[in-house]
């Protein structure tokens, strides 16, 4: 492996199935220690000699602050923050903008984007006090900018993920002096637990073998765990404010 995280002290909240349970194994083979937070373990084990798990609901501050705390003391420092975490809101009431229900788009806004500003603004802080820079890596969604209503029709996620990307860039704009760089990444459909609803659908399944030619069918964990390595690397160290779709061609058919 070419070790491109050595030392690299990693933060990857929602790290414990699809892309971030991914991205934290990618983590550690390039070299990283990585401290994973969510709501469950992950599959295989908690805790690893390089991995250390967190429990933590990521839209509560209080969890948040208690989360960042550990995992400073567990790595000695934080170098970056990757967040993953978020979800649908169908069962909260999500849907077309004349359907939602104000819960439905209270409870995605709250999943998605203040869970995002939670960890953000306790990552800046960290980064702050510490003067040596660092790295926040955001999950959006490709649907933040190229709707897909026949199929996926989410008002409050669409809106959630597009304030992602707000919140990052002007935070990329803000903190380049500080040494600070924030990115995004904007995975189109990718097979993971939470995208079970669509990857079993062959209605969908038909429709993403045009809408993502480059994988005709869903994408894979892996496909987005790569290009966080490559983001929360050195070799991205003049990169900030990038919204990187991994989409399959999604956001181009």
């Amino acid at each position: 492996m070419s070790q491109r995280l050595a030392n690299k002290r990693c933060l990857i909240v929602g790290g414990t199935s699809g892309i971030g349970l991914a991205s934290a194994g990618r983590f550690v083979e390039e070299g990283a220690q990585v401290v994973v937070a969510g709501l469950d373990p992950p599959a295989g084990g908690a805790s690893s000699k390089k991995s250390y798990f967190v429990r933590c609901d990521a839209t509560d501050s209080k969890q948040v602050d208690a989360l960042f705390e550990e995992a400073v003391r567990q790595l000695g420092g934080l170098d970056v923050l990757f967040h993953v975490a978020g979800g649908s809101g169908r069962r909260f009431g999500d849907g077309p903008l004349h359907e939602c229900t104000e819960e439905g788009f209270k409870q995605t806004i709250e999943l998605n984007l203040t869970s995002v500003f939670l960890t953000n603004r306790r990552a800046l802080q960290v980064f702050l006090s510490q003067g040596q820079g660092g790295v926040i890596l955001n999950v959006s969604s490709v649907l933040a900018w190229s709707p897909a209503p026949e199929h996926f029709d989410t008002c409050a996620y669409a809106a959630a993920k597009g304030g992602i990307l707000s919140l990052s860039r002007l935070a990329a704009a803000r903190y380049a002096r500080d040494g600070i760089r924030v990115n995004v990444l904007a995975p189109g459909l990718i097979a993971t637990p939470m995208s079970a609803r669509a990857t079993t659908d062959p209605v969908i399944g038909s429709f993403l073998k045009g809408k993502q030619p480059l994988c005709g069918g869903p994408g894979r964990p892996e496909d987005c765990a790569e290009a966080a390595v490559f983001l929360a690397s050195d070799e991205a160290r003049s990169i900030t404010g990038a919204i990187l779709p991994v989409d399959g061609g999604w956001s181009v058919a």
